[in-house]
Order: C-alpha cells, then sequence, then structure tokens
C-alpha cells in the first residue's frame, strides 16, 4: 500500500510583538550570539539563541513596548537592535 507524497511541513514561528505565529520566513531573527551579542541574522542559521519579529515597523515597536525580547532571552536587550529594524509598513506605502 503507497502512502503517497506529504507535503513539507513549514516551519512557524512566534512573533514576539503581535504573538502571531508565521513561516519562518516571513519573519526576523535576532540572535543572541554564544558570546552574548545581538545581532539581526538574515540567514536565520546562525548559532545561538534566537526570537522573532515580524518585518513590520509596528511589530518592532510592540516588541520594544511589551519587553518581548527581554522576555525572550531573559535579560537586557540594546536599544540599538530596535533602531536596526527600521522597515516600511506596508499600510504605510499605500
Amino acid at each position: 500500500m503507497s502512502r503517497g507524497k506529504t507535503s513539507p511541513k513549514t516551519p512557524l514561528r512566534k512573533c514576539v510583538g503581535c504573538g502571531e505565529m508565521k513561516a519562518k520566513a516571513e519573519l526576523v531573527r535576532i540572535v543572541r550570539a554564544p558570546g552574548g551579542g545581538f545581532e539581526i541574522d538574515h540567514t536565520g542559521k546562525r548559532a545561538g539563541r534566537g526570537a522573532y519579529v515580524c518585518a513590520l515597523a509596528a511589530c518592532a515597536a510592540k516588541a520594544q513596548k511589551s519587553k518581548g525580547f527581554e522576555r525572550s532571552y531573559k535579560g537586557g536587550f540594546p536599544k540599538e537592535i530596535y533602531a536596526q529594524l527600521q522597515y516600511a509598513d506596508p499600510a504605510e506605502v499605500e
């Protein structure tokens, strides 16, 4: 008996800003490297603890206000990373 082909599962991650589950490819990963520094991981494959946020300015603002990254990393989070998360909101472009 043949099982047939199954579609590959899409990995889902939760945005620390809005709290929605989205495809991993749609989110921006912020990684805390083993040395303790934070950086934006554009490849999604760097070593270290990662947290995800939507590529929207509104979600980055919600994450900052609710201290979403601080909770994810169980400690401090640099404000410089928030400054680097400057993305155009699709609603503002129209």
